[in-house]
């Protein structure tokens, strides 16, 4: 057979030349070119029908038109949550909880066994769960939805539920404790890989935009337009969408040529200022971590009650919530008077709020460990942790978690119903001074992006003890991104000081990348320090739940347990460290010479431009 006759669609000009080159081919190169080209064909078709598929692709692409690239940017990282938490649901129900039910109710006929529980003082494994009998209120059903108590503690939804150590399927032995410790690293190791992989995409696209002001607007202009665009409405969101560009590269140069021109007495005003503006920062983050500090005390020693106030449940969240509500708002006010750009005026505040978040977590934990490690009694010590506030307290972490991420959405729908609208509502129909002056709100970039990476890290932090919270994290941000659209679209207006995209994503998964190291830190600490309960859990044998990997380790052949130990230990260790480091600096070393070779293609290029003599010159040498 012929080229022509297996190439599939009509032959253009190109493909006749391509053709004529190729005509004195043999018949397996010629079938071998063709099966190629076509195979390169179904793939893109493949590609532009999945893009199509894609999840809230138009939706973006309305919002890039509309809003620009830096409010699309966190509606794509909104998505790439959805997928990340989802994936990570699919991970921790098919290894854990799937496992644990089919068990639970002797589905498949396959026999399990109860951990059997070995030097373990009695008063350590009771666990009475707050489970409400007979005759219960509305009241009562919601509180317990809200909190995590009552008949969600005893569900798959905590720790506590998962009791089962081994599961037999015919001749198949299954591990739940070390299949629970691999997902839980799994789902971390995951998340890590997918952030530094979109972080590398993302610092490729800050390379390019970072290359010469004048090149990246000819680039735009004269090659920005993409000539397949047919429909109307596509075309008046790509006009829309590089008029923004161009009002951010216009913006960016107002500012540089404003810090150019600044005198050394401006200068020193604007770090004085800085200065200070700093130290109320850290003032403000002082206050807040106390205050957080003081109701988890409170909130936690109040428990004691038999039926604790909702309130008083939700003290740390609440407080929690308000310190995040009030802190941003201080950061906002002060970050403009330290006269920074657009793009570094987010990533400031960005970072101090994350930190005041993350750190927030941090101090909730630390007063939740101080208290489930309090021990006065010879008996509270032999169970390593007080058994009698905590008799489970992995699950109590995680109502912890679940509480937050509950009240967190609460927020985010409640300042949209009750604030954005009807602050549209008066900007709109009351002429009132005060009321127009405040005008419409603009949409806060870092203020959004900061939401969803705190809740991102209390997932991160809280499946470990919730193994099903990352489904409730994938259906709450499903759900912002249409409250975000509907608020952006009706209660706000563009931006009047432009942000880059290309910076923005990059920035923002850096951020997240702090978030996920955060959570590694508390994680690590309830793995391989605290001891696990002996009432509940599927580490109620072990002294903590890493005290399951050497136990396994144990068990297998001599052989690999030796090839194991080489490559835990120092011997190994050392020198593989030695080679990633030399790997690193070559990979650095040859980035910079590629660099180099492209600045000096570039003042080529310039010398051409001014000098077309200087074009023989080169082609001759």
């Amino acid at each position: 057979p012929t080229v022509s006759s297996i190439a599939l669609g009509p032959v253009t000009c190109s493909e006749k030349v391509f053709l004529a080159d190729i005509k004195h081919l043999s018949g397996w190169k010629q079938w071998k070119i063709a099966s190629s080209k076509s195979l390169k064909k179904v793939l893109n078709d493949i590609k532009e029908l999945s893009s199509y598929l894609e999840l809230w692709q138009h939706d973006i692409h309305s919002i890039e038109g509309k809003f620009g690239t830096g409010i699309q940017s966190y509606f794509l990282f909104l998505r790439f949550l959805v997928r990340l938490n989802f994936i990570i649901f699919i991970l921790m129900f098919g290894f854990v909880t799937l496992p644990s039910i089919l068990s639970k109710y002797g589905i498949l006929n396959n026999s399990f066994a109860k951990i059997p529980l070995k030097n373990i003082e009695p008063h350590c494994t009771v666990y009475i769960p707050s489970d409400n009998k007979g005759l219960v209120y509305f009241y009562t059903y919601l509180k317990d939805l809200l909190s995590g108590t009552g008949f969600l503690e005893v569900t798959s939804l905590f720790y506590g539920y998962y009791t089962v150590d081994t599961e037999w399927l015919s001749v198949l032995r299954y591990n739940l404790p070390l299949a629970y410790l691999l997902a839980t690293f799994g789902y971390l190791a995951l998340s890590l890989l997918w952030i530094i992989i979109g972080s590398v995409e993302g610092f490729k696209q800050n390379l390019v935009h970072g290359e010469d002001q004048f090149q990246s607007y000819c680039n735009k202009v004269f090659a920005g337009w993409d000539f397949c665009i047919t429909d109307l409405n596509a075309a008046r969101l790509k006009h829309r969408s590089l008029q923004y560009e161009l009002q951010t590269d216009l913006e960016e140069e107002r500012l540089k040529r404003k810090i150019a021109d600044r005198t050394m007495k401006e200068k020193l005003r604007i770090y004085s200022w800085r200065i200070l503006i700093n130290i109320i920062v850290i003032a403000v983050l002082s206050g807040c971590f106390y205050s957080i500090y003081r109701a988890t005390v409170f909130s936690q020693e109040s428990s004691n009650d038999f039926q604790p106030n909702l309130i008083v449940q939700y003290l740390p969240s609440i407080v929690i919530t308000l310190v995040n509500f009030i802190a941003p708002q201080i950061f906002s006010f002060l970050v403009r008077l330290e006269d920074y750009s657009p793009a570094f005026e987010i990533r400031l505040k960005l970072i101090r709020c994350v930190f005041m978040r993350l750190a927030g977590i941090g101090v909730l934990l630390f007063s939740l460990w101080s208290q489930i490690s309090y021990c006065a009694t010879d008996k509270c010590k032999a169970c390593g942790y007080n058994y009698e506030l905590y008799p489970c307290w992995e699950s109590e972490v995680g109502q912890e978690m679940y509480k937050l991420m509950i009240f967190d959405f609460i927020t985010i729908l409640a300042m949209t119903l009750f604030v954005d609208f009807p602050r549209k509502l008066l900007v709109t129909h009351w002429s009132c001074k005060p009321v127009q002056w405040c005008g419409l709100q603009e949409f806060g970039i870092s203020d959004n992006v900061l939401d969803i990476i705190y809740g991102q890290t209390i997932c991160w932090i809280g499946t470990f003890f919730s193994p099903l919270l990352p489904a409730i994290a994938t259906i709450k941000y499903f759900i912002i991104f249409y409250i975000k659209k509907i608020s952006l679209i009706h209660t706000c207006k563009p931006a009047a000081r432009p942000v880059r995209a290309s910076s923005s994503n990059f920035f923002f998964l850096l951020v997240l990348l702090i978030g996920l190291v955060f959570a590694f830190i508390p994680l690590g600490i309830s793995i391989a320090h605290i001891p696990s309960s002996k009432a509940c859990g599927p580490f109620r044998n072990f002294n903590t739940s890493w005290a399951v990997v050497p136990e396994t380790v144990l068990g297998l052949p001599t052989g690999l347990q030796q090839v194991l130990h080489g490559i835990a230990s120092e011997a190994f260790a050392v020198p593989f460290f030695v080679v990633v480091c030399l790997l690193m600096f070559y990979f650095i070393a040859l980035a910079r010479a590629h660099k180099r070779v492209v600045e000096q293609l570039r003042e080529q290029l310039v010398m051409v431009r001014f000098d077309p003599l200087f074009l023989e010159q080169v082609t001759t040498n």
